[in-house]
């Protein structure tokens, strides 16, 4: 485990004296202390090194092939994402059936999803030229885009949310028209583009890169009262309040699912009928059951990619940061990565208008989704965006 302190292992001829350019935010170490890939950093440029937390630069530069791993690992992560995120895009752009207000929030998060994993070859080269490579303007580059598309998916799953709210636990309110969607999504890129704009202009906070110098994102590392603020801030607005508004709409749908199948079956009861459904296959899964699983399935995959990140941030501000390796903070970006993967499938392949649109324009690939009856509408339907 590092210390938390440069000075605490270093000698002091090894550190940059307090005059030294960047000296408050890094360690700069001599020329002969940083070749030979000794420590983290030991291939970066005397002049980048101060975007470098100190934090970093104590621990050692890991074995070449973990480097590669990763690369080869993001390399999958972009084809899948790219590929999927770019087919929910086309498809729901392109036909007449999916163009609906409520699918717009699909694909501005698949675009968002989209933009997440376009910047994946900057990591892709940093991790087989092992560090640093691109330098501060590819660490801004690759942090911001990030920022944009993490913030902007976690707000637009809430809009998600929101959205389903409206259609199955209150239906006679109407649907949201496409005006009202276009505001709602105008007002999602307008409370996502300060965070990554504070940064970026050094306005408040700063990115900075992290774990094996590979990746970027906010500084959380630097021990100053006005660094501090910024992570609780972006904390509460980025995770805290998406957070709650998935939980809370998800789980007054599920609430009205089952509060409505429980007054059906009553009163099915009460007229001595199996059930007051018409046409409905009694071998499907019931309504309730797909729903709750579809709510916990999206609950479950924003707290499994973005809550390890944010406890990375709480540790890195306000506890014990030697906790805080470089191959445990690689960890939470991966999974930001992955869930940008798998938010195609969870909230389009789904969808059976689109599981039709890609049979009828991608034969290929065998789908073999049966037309939907022509008087009624599947509960999957139901279940999905359109309410």
């Amino acid at each position: 485990m590092a210390p938390n302190m440069i000075s605490d292992v270093l000698p002091a001829s090894m550190l940059s004296s307090p005059d030294s350019p960047g000296c408050a935010n890094s360690t700069v170490f001599r020329p002969e202390y940083r070749v030979g890939g000794k420590y983290l950093g030991w291939n970066v440029p005397a002049e980048e090194l101060h975007h470098i937390p100190e934090h970093w630069l104590v621990y050692e530069e890991p074995e070449s092939y973990m480097h590669y791993l990763l690369g080869l690992l993001y390399i999958c992560f972009m084809f899948v994402a790219l590929s999927g995120n770019g087919i929910v895009i086309w498809v729901f752009t392109c036909a007449k059936s999916l163009r609906t207000p409520s699918n717009m929030f699909v694909v501005n998060l698949a675009i968002l999803d989209f933009l997440m994993m376009a910047k994946t070859p900057i990591f892709i080269y940093n991790s087989f030229n092992l560090g640093f490579a691109l330098g501060g303007y590819g660490c801004q580059i690759f942090a911001f885009v990030g920022s944009i598309s993490g913030i902007g998916a976690a707000v637009t799953n809430a809009a998600i949310a929101f959205d389903r709210y409206r259609a199955i636990a209150r239906p006679f309110d109407g649907k949201l028209s496409a005006g009202k969607v276009l505001v709602i999504l105008a007002l999602i890129w307008g409370y996502t583009l300060p965070w990554a704009l504070f940064p970026l202009l050094g306005t408040w906070g700063r990115f900075v890169p992290e774990g094996y110098l590979t990746s970027c994102s906010f500084d959380y590392l630097t021990n100053t009262a006005e660094n501090k603020i910024f992570v609780m801030m972006l904390f509460f607005f980025s995770y805290v309040i998406p957070m709650f508004m998935i939980c809370f709409y998800y789980a007054q749908i599920v609430n009205h699912v089952f509060d409505h199948e429980k007054a059906l079956r009553e009163q099915a009861k009460k007229m001595n009928v199996d059930s007051l459904r018409s046409n409905q296959n009694m071998n499907a899964v019931s309504a309730e059951v797909r729903i709750a699983k579809a709510a916990i399935t999206v609950c479950f995959m924003f707290v499994a990619s973005w809550t390890p990140y944010a406890i990375c941030a709480l540790i890195g501000a306000f506890g014990n940061k030697a906790l805080l390796t470089p191959g445990v903070t690689m960890i939470p970006a991966c999974t930001c990565k992955a869930v940008a993967c798998i938010d195609p499938w969870v909230y389009a392949i789904s969808h059976p208008k689109y599981r039709l649109e890609l049979q009828k324009r991608l034969p290929f690939l065998r789908i073999n989704e049966p037309d939907p009856p022509a008087d009624t509408k599947s509960e999957a339907t139901v279940a999905t965006t359109e309410g």
